[in-house]
């Protein structure tokens, strides 16, 4: 690659303004001819920065309503050409050199994310501008690129060190900027489009994130990590404001979501707390306070050092009771001020504030990496409602068990599988996650649900009363033997086991109610 290129013509056709009229001024100072187009010759005129228009560069004018106006060869010959291969045929057809592009794109996604209309999305579409980067990216050898206004003043500090040049190693890192610019907004386009025809999962799948974050480290201290924003718009900790605390790490963020979307299935004011990916505790209440004091019962031992979510504007008392527990990140729609005031003296303790929830029932696609390739699948936006339940014992749930039991499957869609919650009174009394044997999942969420109890000189366990639910159907009977002998009363699960017959007498014997949903949580 070639070292420092002299610049001696502009080309600036910008959507975003900003910082232009300064820099188009740098660049004409320095004695540089700038060629422009439409809005930015008008900005740059009005700036005082004297322009040449595209048009007259290329003796052609803009047609089909601007439609075309930088597709020609005395621009794309002009940004091509290598200068000391090409020039006779630069010569030969009156091209002349381009050495810097400054180029940023059709606001397609702000369209987008508006919803306007189908016509509108079409006509914010592109094609000059990416064609032009391209470009210039390609010939970064001889052409500098500038995609992000934000980059200006980097471009203008390395021109003012090198003499009116600018330097290769600027020229590389720019054009790798504008290549990722291009096949985001490639990506964006493909991904509209895809969701405009109805197909979820097209032939061609293309991901693309802004980078938001450098992290210390991944899941342990030897790895790499980085935060990446992408994909439909969705409030949580892609969107969130982080009020207070130091910054996030890799585990803080999945915690953190995970938890958010968990509050967001709730109607009345949640909690949810989560540690390593699971909850040790999620209930509703008529206030946020009062669910947290239920959340918190559950399992306060791993409550500790955990993640919060409430799905409620965050308040002063249970802001100033949360304060009470030492705690990584608190994530909440809004805060008031006597909350963050509670919260402030916590330093170290994360206050995220998403300005909404997300939409439990919305769209989109979650990414799971294999060795080669990724796997690509729909959000679990599937909910088990009152109308869908099917009673396949003799005893039907009363309605308080029926409530209780459709709010422990909500919250075992947020438990990793094998997944069994023990719920009493709109508040999990025991979890238990991520066992590879059912029966054991339901042993130890009994253990955890009895062993609260006692430290809480309470003189049987919480387990008993209670429902209980199961992410998947029972495989035997052993499992909701097990849940039984703990003092659950109604049980819900998908039904859909060949021994289904045998676990429904099991719980007629027992006197048990239980429904089936015929949907399955599984979480892996």
């Amino acid at each position: 690659m070639s070292d420092a290129q002299p610049i001696a013509r502009a080309l600036i056709s910008v959507s975003d303004k900003t910082g232009l009229a300064e820099f188009g001024a740098f660049l004409a100072n320095r004695g540089i001819e700038i060629l422009s187009t439409g809005g930015s010759a008008r900005a740059l005129r009005e700036a005082g920065v004297a322009v040449v228009e595209i048009a007259e560069h290329t003796g052609f004018p803009e047609i089909m309503d601007g439609r075309v106006k930088t597709l020609h060869p005395k621009i794309h010959g002009g940004i091509l050409a290598l200068r000391d291969v090409h020039r006779a045929a630069m010569d030969e057809h009156g091209i002349a050199p381009i050495d810097l592009v400054a180029v940023n794109l059709y606001a397609f996604e702000e369209t987008v994310a508006r919803d306007a209309d189908f016509a509108a999305c079409i006509e914010n579409i592109d094609i000059g501008g990416p064609a032009m980067i391209r470009s210039a990216a390609k010939n970064h050898a001889y052409l500098t690129v500038v995609v992000d206004p934000a980059d200006y003043a980097a471009v203008m500090a390395d021109i003012e060190a090198h003499g009116g040049a600018t330097s290769a190693g600027l020229r590389r890192r720019l054009a790798e900027t504008a290549f990722a610019r291009t096949a985001a907004y490639d990506a964006a386009i493909a991904g509209w489009l895809t969701k405009e025809s109805g197909e979820a999962l097209p032939e061609r799948l293309v991901v693309s994130g802004e980078r938001r974050e450098l992290l210390r480290y991944g899941e342990n201290p030897h790895q790499r990590a980085a935060f990446y924003a992408g994909g439909p718009a969705r409030p949580g900790v892609a969107t969130a404001e982080q009020v207070q605390g130091k910054a996030l790490s890799y585990n803080n963020l999945g915690d953190t979501d995970a938890a958010f979307e968990l509050v967001a299935e709730f109607e009345p004011p949640a909690v949810a707390i989560i540690k390593h990916a699971n909850p040790c505790g999620v209930a509703v209440a008529d206030s946020l306070a009062a669910a947290y004091a239920k959340a918190l019962a559950c399992d306060p031992v791993s409550a500790f050092g955990g993640v919060i979510a409430v799905n409620r504007r965050l308040d002063g008392p249970t802001a100033q009771a949360i304060a009470e527990l030492f705690c990584e990140v608190v994530i909440a729609p809004g805060a008031d001020d006597a909350a963050r005031a509670a919260l402030a003296p916590k330093k170290n303790l994360r206050l995220l504030v998403a300005g909404g929830v997300p939409d439990p029932a919305g769209d989109g696609l979650i990414l799971r990496a294999l060795s080669g390739g990724f796997l690509a699948q729909t959000r679990d936006s599937a909910r088990a409602t009152a109308d869908g339940l099917e009673v396949v014992t003799k005893r039907a749930p009363t309605d308080a068990e029926r409530a209780d039991l459709l709010f422990a499957f909500t919250v075992c869609k947020h438990v990793k599988s094998n997944a069994i919650v023990y719920a009493k009174g709109g508040a999990t009394v025991g979890v238990g996650a991520g066992q590879m044997s059912r029966v054991d999942s339901a042993r130890i969420a009994a253990w955890k649900a009895a062993e609260a109890a006692a430290a809480a000189g309470e003189a049987e366990s919480r387990a008993k009363g209670s429902v209980v639910a199961s992410d998947a159907f029972f495989p035997f009977a052993d499992g909701l033997v097990a849940a039984a002998e703990a003092g659950a009363t109604a049980v819900i699960q998908p039904g859909g086991s060949v021994r289904d017959d045998e676990v429904i007498a099991a719980a007629d014997e027992r006197g048990l109610a239980m429904v089936f949903t015929g949907l399955r949580h599984f979480r892996h």
